[in-house]
């Protein structure tokens, strides 16, 4: 495929090359399987879509659809498949620029510390004259943990990304300036072969991913970058701590930390039942060992030192003697004066018995205490510790990871609690109608069973098969702290929290499995967290009078203690949108977060806000800096907990450097962020009020005109379902969770997930901007000196900067000529045409105001690489949406489903996605 040429700066001809070259191999694929008319064909539609971008007209549009309706099977499917695999391609060039330009950080040093990096971090922190005691005591309390999950988004399968992954490893090599003339052939023919490969792989899933396939997806990050990216992140640290503060001693903490839902998510998925999350935790543990195996066998290979030539302690010595009357004969290192070996050796033999046999150590503690041994003896007689740098890396691993990988967290809906706990309270007589009760009273009947330590549930009864699964699930936490350790599972979330019970209904039913214990004495022990999970506008209203409760209650503050005065909270971004809007929603989380911190602080009790973010735009998405930088900077202290989706985790983690790069990134902003506020009273944190006021505002009239269209306009789910792909998604075999939470068309059964994917494929984005301009338009227009506030703010307010940086980005991958195209999918055509003008009127409306807050002439200007990336594409993605839409058409009219054709319209779904990256 040949590929445009444009004008930017140096720094991108890497980059233009590359894309060149892959584009060149692309289309000699295209003429050995299509020959060269396949290739003509793709051309052809790629130079009209772009003549119709640059100079819109009737001309063009007519030839543009007739080459699209002329296309048919097998061309046709061919044609899709050209541009999707070139979005592929395209991006992992534009990752591999990513780390090219990072090294040329690295190497030119008159170019200073690469932004958002660790070392500039410590530099400005040292410029800010921070003393070694201020930051210590920072690094001590930071937290931040990255929850991977696996919302059905992520469209390409692992083995493309496999294929991917082999591609930008030799882009990478090719970067290499000692290459010979053969060297370099040999890895084009090889880049020319794995290309190839990506070409003749199928795409699409043939089934849809069980849990267990979801739960080896994740694991596959672990394995390949995760597992030697986080220790890697903390040595940075410390060694630049150690180099910009010479002489002072350093405890780099383990601040950064990785967890999954994947297995252990049960919100609206009958497919994570105990025993899948039970075979979670197997599969973790199972992988973790098999990491640790492989370093101790390379360490095991270089700790050859002898006794002759060395001395060592008698407790090592006596510590190896009875290691190995455990492990046995045949499993000892055979030269007794290899000390190390010996020890090494001890250490592999009780590590493989674990879960198999009592020669298995217990917990990862044990193991931990036996490779401290092993460094405090070799750190006697080695001149520098650096040379004991991957046996250090080794216990740092065992730190983190344990013998559980990553910390599961457990999620449910209240509604299931609330079921379960009424049926308990009915078979023993305590309450027969538990769920018609107030507020009031379920709080009175909750704290007087917490107050009791006898159980409420029957060993022989009949309970109904949701009540007695409810009850498997905590039983089976109880299990997994036995055998994998209290940090395999730590937090208990629920969805849609909307009161105080429903925290106190999962500790009832944790009470009944013996994780919450009540003695006759009055103490008590608690071994899981419990989250409320804040979603809807309406409950993060709520969220500070539902925590007061909480806080104020005996019972509670009994559990909280044994937590460590502790209190996790998760904040969702995707119902709230859904429900109000982004705009209003994301002032609601800010406001949220500020009101529970404040009001946290009077009961001394810490927190942790965790922020379920998705991906895409329209669930809160961008970058983890950028997100931290949204946050009320006040709260940065309390730790921070971030999920990242199932779409993003091949974008930031299957390579090793970009891995680095984007957890380097979060990590220095919350350093940096946490430092500051450390030296600043709480009067700094306040925004001016006149801020908030404006906030308030804006988000009334946001949320009144958003809820005006989604829930006044009686033909707007019509159209919705009509003018999206929303359909066809569920055929699209990219996650084990049903789409709805219920059999039901309602729109509030309707996960948002599938709602931001189906707008992003029609490349309407509504639920990332839509509203947005009515509410900051009606503010700028009360006067001049309100359009200057916006400015002020934009200049100003962390929050209010990101916020309006989205909105561009949104409004950049939105695309109001492509989405015209949708309309023909609604059957009545005057809603399509009367909706579709409600919305064109509002992005322009958006448009003009983001312009006028920014003083930029046109969307995206501070972000210039950014901006070219998507100018670029649209020329490549205009043509899917086209087909996208033709190919619906045709399906629709089909009584019977054609598989062939569905199979399209799936290529099609699958290369926006590609094409437009961050999308659900």
């Amino acid at each position: 495929m040949v590929t445009t040429q444009s004008k930017t700066n140096d720094h991108t001809t890497p980059l233009r090359r590359d894309i060149r070259v892959l584009g060149e191999m692309l289309g000699n694929i295209l003429i050995h399987h299509g020959g060269e008319e396949l290739l003509n064909k793709v051309e052809s539609i790629r130079t009209l879509t772009k003549q119709l971008r640059n100079q819109p007209d009737a001309s063009t549009y007519n030839q543009l659809k007739e080459e699209i309706n002329n296309l048919k099977p097998p061309m046709r499917s061919q044609v899709i498949r050209a541009f999707s695999i070139y979005f592929h391609l395209v991006n992992i060039a534009e990752q591999n620029h990513r780390i090219r330009r990072r090294r040329e950080y690295q190497l030119r040093e008159d170019h200073g510390a690469q932004p958002f990096s660790l070392e500039s971090a410590v530099l400005n922190l040292k410029e800010n004259d921070f003393s070694r005691d201020v930051i210590q005591s920072v690094l001590d309390h930071l937290s931040l943990e990255l929850i991977i999950t696996a919302h059905p988004t992520e469209a390409t399968k692992r083995t493309v990304l496999e294929i991917q992954k082999r591609i930008a490893t030799i882009l990478k090599r090719l970067d290499h300036p000692q290459l010979t003339k053969r060297e370099r052939e040999s890895l084009q023919d090889s880049l020319q072969n794995e290309v190839t490969v990506l070409w003749q792989t199928d795409e699409l899933r043939e089934r849809k991913p069980t849990v267990m396939d979801e739960v080896r997806n994740g694991l596959y990050y672990f394995d390949q970058t995760l597992f030697d990216v986080l220790p890697d992140i903390h040595e940075e640290l410390e060694f630049r701590l150690e180099e910009n503060y010479p002489g002072e001693e350093w405890a780099v903490p383990n601040f950064l930390r990785f967890g999954s839902w994947i297995g252990g998510d049960r919100d609206g998925n009958p497919n994570v039942t105990p025993d899948i999350t039970w075979n979670t935790l197997e599969k973790q543990r199972e992988l973790i060992l098999q990491k640790y195996e492989g370093v101790l066998i390379e360490l095991m290979k270089r700790f050859s030192h002898s006794t002759t030539q060395i001395n060592v302690s008698d407790e090592l010595v006596q510590s190896v003697e009875s290691g190995e009357q455990l492990i046995g004969k045949d499993k000892k290192w055979r030269v007794e004066k290899e000390i190390y070996r010996r020890k090494f050796a001890v250490i592999l033999g009780r590590l493989r018995s674990v879960g198999h046999s009592a020669i298995g150590y217990n917990n990862s503690e044990e193991l931990l205490d036996d490779l401290k041994q092993i460094r405090d003896s070799a750190s006697t007689h080695q001149p520098n510790k650096r040379e004991l740098k991957k046996l250090r890396k080794l216990i740092r691993q065992v730190e983190l990871f344990g013998f559980h990988l990553a910390t599961l967290d457990i999620r449910n809906h209240s509604g299931e609690h609330e079921s379960a706990v009424a049926e308990l309270l009915k078979k023993v007589g305590i309450e027969s109608d538990y769920r018609e009760r107030s507020e009031r009273e379920k709080l009175h009947i909750l704290q007087q069973i917490l107050k009791d330590p006898r159980p409420i549930s029957l060993l022989n009864e009949d309970y109904s098969e949701s009540t007695q699964e409810m009850l498997n699930v905590f039983h089976m936490i109880r299990d997994a702290h036995l055998e994998f350790g209290p940090r395999s599972i730590e937090v208990y979330l629920i969805s849609m929290a909307e009161s105080a019970s429903d925290v106190l209904e999962v500790l009832v039913l944790a009470k009944e499995a013996g994780i919450y214990r009540l003695h006759a004495d009055g103490s008590v022990e608690s071994t899981i967290n419990v989250a409320p999970l804040l979603e809807t506008v309406d409950d993060l209203i709520a969220g500070p009078e539902i925590l007061k409760t909480l806080f104020e209650m005996d019972v509670y503050s009994k559990h909280l203690d044994k937590r460590g005065n502790h209190q996790e909270i998760m904040l969702g971004y995707s119902d709230g949108s859904k429900d109000g809007g982004t705009l209003t929603a994301n002032w609601r989380l800010y406001k949220a977060q500020q009101e529970i911190h404040e009001m946290a602080r009077n009961y001394d009790v810490t927190l942790k806000f965790f922020h379920g973010r998705g991906g895409s735009l329209g669930r809160g998405g961008g970058t983890l800096n950028r997100s931290l930088l949204s946050q009320p900077a006040e709260t940065l202290g309390d730790g921070v907990k971030i999920t990242e989706q199932g779409e993003v985790l091949s974008s930031r983690y299957l390579l090793r450097d970009i891995a680095y790069r984007s957890l380097e990134q979060g990590a220095s902003t919350l350093l940096e962020g946490a430092a500051k506020i450390s030296q600043e009273s709480e009067q700094a944190h306040s925004r001016e009020q006149a801020w908030v006021k404006a906030m308030e505002d804006i988000s009334d009239v946001s949320l009144e005109k958003y809820q005006s269209l989604v829930f006044g306009d009686e033909d707007f789910l019509t159209y919705f379902n009509e003018a999206t792909p929303l359909k066809e998604l569920g055929e699209l075999n990219i996650g084990s969770r049903p789409m709805k939470r219920k059999d039901s068309s309602k729109f509030e059964n309707l996960r948002a997930i599938p709602w931001v994917f189906a707008w992003t494929q029609s490349r309407q984005l509504i639920p990332a901007w839509f509203a947005s301009g009515s509410g900051l338009s009606s503010y700028a227009e009360q006067g001049d000196e309100n359009l200057e506030q916006l400015q002020n703010m934009y200049e100003n307010w962390p929050f209010f900067r990101t916020t309006i940086n989205n909105l561009q980005m949104a409004l950049t991958k939105a695309d109001i000529q492509t989405a015209k195209e949708y309309t023909q999918l609604v059957n009545d055509q005057a809603i399509g045409e009367r909706i579709f003008q409600t919305i064109v009127e509002e992005y322009n409306r958006t448009k003009d105001i983001l312009l006028k807050i920014t003083g930029d002439e046109e969307l995206l200007d501070h972000q210039p690489t950014i901006k070219e990336s998507v100018r670029l594409r649209n020329p490549y993605v205009d043509p899917m949406n086209f087909l996208q839409v033709e190919l619906i058409k045709e399906l629709r009219k089909t009584e019977d489903v054609d598989e062939e054709l569905l199979t399209e319209v799936l290529l099609t779904i699958s290369g926006v996605a590609a094409g437009l990256r961050n999308t659900g």
